[in-house]
């Protein structure tokens, strides 16, 4: 059987459970493996990263978070908004982030780490780091990186597709789940198959219906959602 993680977005953990699982709660996203989470801009992939990290904290699974729009400021007001307090989590370092965002803070903490988008091997040395020693604490972890676009459209698009390939070895290596978002149709379309192929699960939201259109130990599954104040709500499997 696969062990999976609850994901913290509603419906979706029934959404993915399996014949013989419904009803003993064992949907969710496969353990120590990466999701892709994509579509267009403004259809929930930023909602489905929030929810899926802050669910990990609740059950004192830490997340190392790379953020590439939003400084933490924002986040974490966007967590707010969506009735979310990060502050004990910060405090308590099991939040770490790693802002390449251009509103990041000038200061360095042990849970905060800043970088430039156009430096992803600093990038990857400080997420390596976070994850190393997020790792030597707890043997799961959650891992965020929202979103790539934003990596790709500063720097040549193969050497991030190698970075991303590194990143992917080093959280599954320290134990960790990973989900990364990506706007389609943002890259060249060879590297867009590229990224797709190093996924283990591959997620698509169009901003009416979230599509899995791939994941370890099913099949294919569609249905509708609605992005609420509190994150997105899964209505139900349409299959």
């Amino acid at each position: 059987m696969i062990v999976r993680i609850a994901s913290g977005i509603t419906g979706f953990d029934n959404l993915t459970m399996a014949g013989g699982e419904i009803g003993l709660g064992l949907g969710g996203l496969p353990e120590n493996t990466v999701t892709l989470i994509y579509g267009p801009p403004e259809v929930g992939k930023s909602y489905f990263c929030h929810g899926f990290a802050y669910y990990g904290l609740t059950q004192d699974e830490p997340c190392l978070y790379l953020t590439t729009d939003l400084g933490i400021n924002e986040i974490s007001e966007n967590f707010k908004e969506m009735e979310l307090v990060l502050d004990e989590y910060l405090e308590n370092k099991m939040l770490y982030v790693v802002d390449t965002s251009d509103n990041g803070e000038s200061t360095t903490y042990d849970w905060y780490q800043s970088a430039s988008v156009r430096n992803p091997t600093d990038i990857l040395v400080k997420v390596t780091s976070g994850a190393r020693s997020i790792s030597q604490k707890n043997p799961r972890l959650r891992g965020v990186i929202d979103s790539l676009t934003t990596i790709l459209e500063s720097n040549n698009e193969m050497l991030i597709v190698r970075v991303l390939k590194t990143y992917i070895l080093r959280l599954k290596e320290a134990g960790g789940t990973a989900v990364i978002t990506y706007t389609e149709g943002s890259s060249d379309p060879r590297t867009e198959i590229l990224i797709k192929s190093m996924a283990d699960n591959i997620i698509k939201l169009n901003g009416e219906k979230i599509t899995i259109e791939a994941m370890k130990g099913m099949g294919r599954r569609e249905a509708t959602y609605q992005i609420t104040g509190k994150g997105i709500i899964i209505d139900g499997n349409d299959d």
